[in-house]
């Protein structure tokens, strides 16, 4: 059979100009490299090499052969760097996970520096998953989950990023606007505006409208952050979203936030991976970004 050997021996006596030379570049007996040619001579019934006075000439199978060796031992040698890569954790594929719609932005931030300093991986963001994104990360469809919902799995672990507060935002010439909270009975006459997910993902109705047995006058969703802002600046309705966005989304926007309840909604952006494989590097480094950029990561 050719292996990888047989076309070794054949571009170092190629590029040596010796069978002496080869041997020694390979780090055998010369007459260990003229056996193992020997033998693959006799076995194929081909001849690679004649001599041609005190040198050696190809013959024209040992020409093809040296054309081989030229095309695809680079590309073996390239593949065993790439499994070292992969062996050490520097190469892979991260398929990032998204069950924050307002992390967007944070989320485009941090990889831009992540990948800057992670070149041989592949990156991706999903949001859509075949079941929910602890489910999509258990059935590696996705390597990393953002959630603000961790839960307690055993398979699982989740890294708390960032703390923030839900706040309700409204427009400032709103009847609310002057208040420094608001109290389930407050929304009954509003349009509530949201991330498009089910009611039950929804903080505001499960930690705040349901418990009261409130509901607002009208629910709508909104597909983006911006849109459910420019929303809010028409007068168009109220919306819920994390405070941290005041600051970096609304900046000279005509808006006020509110507390919702008595003592808030406060949450934690995590960060959900298999339980072992936090160790891999190329993860380990992201996770190691996000805690460090927390809830503003500037470039």
């Amino acid at each position: 059979m050719l292996d990888r050997q047989h076309l070794a021996i054949l571009r170092e006596v190629s590029r040596r100009g010796s069978v002496t030379a080869a041997a020694e570049k390979l780090n055998v007996t010369q007459s260990a490299l003229s056996h193992t040619i020997a033998k693959f001579e006799e076995r194929h019934r081909i001849k690679i090499w004649m001599k041609s006075g005190r040198g050696l000439r190809l013959t024209q199978t040992g020409e093809y052969l040296l054309s081989v060796a030229e095309r695809v031992l680079p590309q073996m040698e390239h593949a065993e760097r790439v499994l070292t890569d992969f062996a050490m954790g520097r190469r892979g594929a991260l398929r990032v996970g998204m069950e924050c719609h307002p992390c967007q932005r944070w989320l485009t931030k941090i990889a831009t520096s992540y990948l800057d300093k992670w070149p041989d991986v592949d990156f991706d963001v999903r949001t859509a998953f075949r079941f929910d994104g602890v489910e999509a990360l258990l059935a590696y469809e996705i390597d990393l989950l953002i959630t603000p919902d961790p839960v307690d799995a055993p398979d699982l672990l989740f890294t708390p990023v960032f703390e923030y507060e839900l706040v309700l935002m409204v427009h400032a010439t709103h009847p609310l606007a002057n208040r420094k909270c608001v109290q389930p009975q407050d929304l009954l006459d509003e349009e509530l505006i949201t991330v498009p997910v089910t009611l039950e993902r929804l903080d505001i109705y499960t930690k705040f409208l349901v418990p009261a047995h409130c509901r607002p006058r009208q629910h709508r969703t909104a597909e983006t952050i911006d849109l459910m802002l420019q929303l809010v600046c028409a007068k168009r309705g109220v919306t819920v979203l994390p405070d941290w966005l005041l600051q970096e989304d609304a900046v000279g926007m005509p808006i006020r936030a509110l507390r919702v309840g008595d003592t808030g909604i406060r949450k934690n952006i995590n960060l959900g991976v298999r339980r072992g494989e936090e160790t891999i590097p190329y993860i380990d480094g992201f996770l190691a970004l996000a805690r460090e950029r927390g809830r503003s990561p500037s470039p």
